[in-house]
C-alpha cells in the first residue's frame, strides 16, 4: 500500500474490512446531515480498528460532494483523513466495471448507480460482506447464486 492508501486492484481480500460509501463520508463531515451523529459516532468506534476500505470512484464522488456542498477546505480535509489513517483505496479494475454492468442489467427495477454497482463488485471481489453506509441499496441488492447474500449495512 502506498502512502496515500490506495492498493492494487486485484488480487488482495479483505475479509474483515467494510467499505465505506460515500453517504457515511458526507455524513461524517457534515454537521447538518441527518445522518451526521450516527456516522460520526460509528466512524470514531470503528476507525481506530483499521477496518475501513473505500473505492477510488467513492473518493471522487465524495470529495464532488463535499466540494459543492461544503466547499474545497471540507473536501481537502477529507482527503487529508483518507491519507492520516492510510484508508485503502481500492482501484477499480476491468473486472469490476464488468460485474457492474451485470448487475445493472440484472436489477432493472432498481435505481443503483454506476458508484453502487461498482462498489457492489469491489465488495464481492473482494470479500467484503459489510458497508458503513446509508444507502437503502446495500439493502436491497443480493449476490451469490442464486441471488440470496445480502450485505450488512452499518450504523444499524
Amino acid at each position: 500500500m502506498s502512502r496515500t492508501g490506495t492498493t492494487p486492484s486485484s488480487g488482495t481480500r479483505f475479509d474483515t474490512s467494510m467499505i465505506v460509501d460515500t453517504g457515511a463520508w458526507y455524513a461524517v463531515a457534515d454537521a447538518s446531515d441527518r445522518h451526521h451523529r450516527a456516522a460520526r459516532r460509528f466512524y470514531l468506534e470503528q476507525a481506530p480498528l483499521g477496518a475501513f476500505v473505500t473505492t477510488d470512484l467513492i473518493v471522487a464522488e465524495t470529495w464532488a460532494l463535499l466540494t459543492a456542498h461544503l466547499g474545497r477546505p471540507a473536501a481537502l480535509t477529507f482527503w487529508a483523513t483518507l491519507r492520516d489513517t492510510r484508508t485503502p483505496i481500492v482501484t477499480l479494475d476491468a473486472v469490476d466495471l464488468e460485474a457492474a454492468w451485470h448487475i445493472v442489467q440484472t436489477f432493472p427495477d432498481q435505481t443503483f448507480s454506476f458508484t453502487d454497482c461498482t462498489t457492489f463488485s469491489v465488495m464481492q471481489r473482494l470479500g467484503i460482506d459489510e458497508a458503513f453506509a446509508f444507502d437503502s441499496h446495500f439493502l436491497v441488492y443480493r449476490y451469490g447464486t442464486p441471488r440470496q447474500r445480502a450485505f450488512r449495512r452499518y450504523p444499524h
